[in-house]
Formats: C-alpha cells, sequence, structure tokens
C-alpha cells in the first residue's frame, strides 16, 4: 500500500519471452487482463485502495483540493505541499510559532489551565517543526509569562 502512496500505481507486467535475455533480468512488458491472476488483481486495485483512505480521512475542504488527482501518490504529494508547504512556507512557520513562545504571557482573565493549553499547543506545534525546548526553559519561559502578583 505504501509503495502506491510513495512511488506509483503498481504495474502487472511479465517476462517477455520474445526479447531475448540481456544482463541476466528478462524484459518485462504489461500483462493482458485476461493473463491476471487473483493476486494481479489484489495489486492493481491498490491504488484505488489508497485513494479511498486518503479521501475518508480529509474534510471536505482539503478533499475539494485533492479530488482531481488521479493517483494515490498525486493526492499524497498535494497533501504534503498543502500541510508542510515548501521551505520558505516552513521557515515562515517555524519564525511564526517561535516568535509565539518567546512573547507567551497570561491573559488577563485567562485560568493557569488554558494558559497551560496555549502552551501545550505552542510546544506542540515547535515540536512538529523540529524545534525542542528543555523542560527548563519551558519551565522559566512559563513562569516569566506569568504576573508579578
Amino acid at each position: 500500500m505504501w509503495y502506491v502512496i510513495t512511488d506509483e500505481p503498481m504495474r502487472i507486467l511479465k517476462a517477455n519471452t520474445v526479447v531475448a535475455i540481456t544482463d541476466g533480468a528478462p524484459h518485462r512488458i504489461e500483462k493482458l487482463r485476461e493473463e491476471w491472476t487473483a493476486e494481479d488483481k489484489i495489486k492493481e486495485n491498490l491504488d484505488n485502495v489508497a485513494k479511498d483512505i486518503l479521501y475518508k480521512t480529509l474534510d471536505k475542504i482539503t478533499f475539494s483540493k485533492i479530488k482531481m488527482y488521479k493517483t494515490a501518490k498525486e493526492i499524497w504529494e498535494k497533501l504534503i505541499h498543502l500541510c508542510e508547504g515548501n521551505k520558505q512556507t516552513k521557515e515562515n512557520k517555524f519564525s511564526v510559532v517561535v516568535q509565539k513562545f518567546d512573547n507567551i504571557e497570561i491573559k488577563i482573565g485567562e485560568s493557569m489551565h488554558e494558559y497551560d493549553e496555549r502552551i501545550s499547543g505552542i510546544m506542540n506545534e515547535l515540536n512538529a517543526l523540529g524545534k525542542v525546548y528543555s523542560n527548563k526553559e519551558v519551565a522559566l519561559k512559563v513562569f516569566r509569562g506569568l504576573p508579578k502578583e
């Protein structure tokens, strides 16, 4: 399954007995559908299964952005681009999240539970982008974000 998502749909091939063997490997050609075995049919359908799994995990907005792609590989590549972006997008996301962490303070009327959830969300974003702070750094930032009283 992962092969069809990351590489391409499987092609059902057979050895070409008409062409001479070169370098010890037989020349391969597409099998006719009438020659397919039960295993060949399963392999050929893996791209459809992979597309179905990807479709079922998406919300309507994201689905509308990828529905025109024909293979699971094309869908996967578009999803990577949509979710991760290019190098510059990743750098911008990283800068924004680091700035959020650096400037975090408890808001007026915000409970400690809400403040903790906000910090956890920022930490999760940073971890996803590859930035890991030590517990000491996080604790210092949390305490500095609290009002003096």
